[in-house]
C-alpha cells in the first residue's frame, strides 16, 4: 500500500526483439514536439523520444520501469535525450488516471506518472479505482475537490481524446507503448540494450 512519505518521496526523485518502422514524413530531432506538450530533457537535445502510453497498460508499466527508468539518468538528464510524454488512455479507469497526472500540474506531471506506475497494483483494476486515485492525489496535494473539477473539466477531456485521435492520424498508433524515436517507430517487445543502442547510433 502506498504512503504519503513514499508518494512524495518518489516525487523528490523526479526534477522537473524490436519492430521498427520509418513514419513517412518524419524530420530529424527534436522534430514531432509540440507546443503544450510536457516534456522533460533538454530541448536541444539531438535524439527526441516520443512515447504514447495508458497508465493501465501491464507493457506500459513494464516499459516505464525496465526502459524509462534506465534511460531518464544517462540520457534523458544528460542532455542527450528529449522525453515527450503523450497520453493514450486505453480505458475509463486509465483517463481518469491521466486526468490526475494533469490535474497536479505540468510541473508534477511526470512525478505523478512514475507513482501511478508504481502503485498500478493499487488502483488500475480495483473496482473502487476512483476513490484509489482520489486517495492518490490527496497524497500528493490534489484535494478531492480539485480532482473532481479536474474530471469534469470538458476541455481537459478532449485534450486527451485529441492526443489519441492524433497518434492514430499521425504515427498509426494502435497500442501501447509505442514509441517514436527521431520519427522511428517502435512497438512491440523492446529490450533496453536493443533500445539504448539505437538512440547510440543516432547520437
Amino acid at each position: 500500500m502506498f504512503s504519503r512519505r513514499f508518494l512524495l518521496g518518489a516525487m523528490v526523485a523526479l526534477p522537473a526483439a524490436v519492430m521498427l518502422a520509418r513514419v513517412p514524413g518524419a524530420r530529424a530531432a527534436g522534430i514531432g514536439e509540440r507546443p503544450g506538450d510536457i516534456a522533460l530533457g533538454d530541448p536541444d537535445a539531438p535524439v527526441t523520444v516520443i512515447e504514447f502510453f495508458s497508465l493501465t497498460c501491464p507493457h506500459c508499466r513494464w516499459f516505464h520501469e525496465n526502459i524509462y527508468n534506465r534511460l531518464k539518468p544517462d540520457y534523458v538528464d544528460a542532455g542527450k535525450v528529449r522525453y515527450v510524454f503523450r497520453d493514450f488512455p486505453l480505458n475509463l479507469p486509465a483517463l481518469q488516471a491521466t486526468i490526475l497526472a494533469h490535474c497536479a500540474g505540468r510541473d508534477r506531471y511526470a512525478a505523478f506518472v512514475d507513482v501511478l506506475f508504481q502503485t498500478f497494483d493499487d488502483w488500475a483494476s480495483a473496482g473502487d479505482y476512483s476513490e484509489k486515485l482520489a486517495q492518490i492525489g490527496e497524497l500528493g496535494g490534489v484535494s478531492r475537490d480539485r480532482f473532481e473539477a479536474c474530471l469534469a473539466d470538458k476541455d481537459l477531456e478532449n485534450a486527451i481524446f485529441q492526443s489519441i485521435a492524433d497518434a492514430q492520424a499521425e504515427y498509426g498508433v494502435s497500442s501501447t507503448p509505442t514509441v517514436i524515436v527521431n520519427g522511428e517507430k517502435y512497438e512491440g517487445a523492446m529490450r533496453f540494450e536493443a533500445f539504448a543502442e539505437h538512440i547510440d547510433r543516432l547520437l
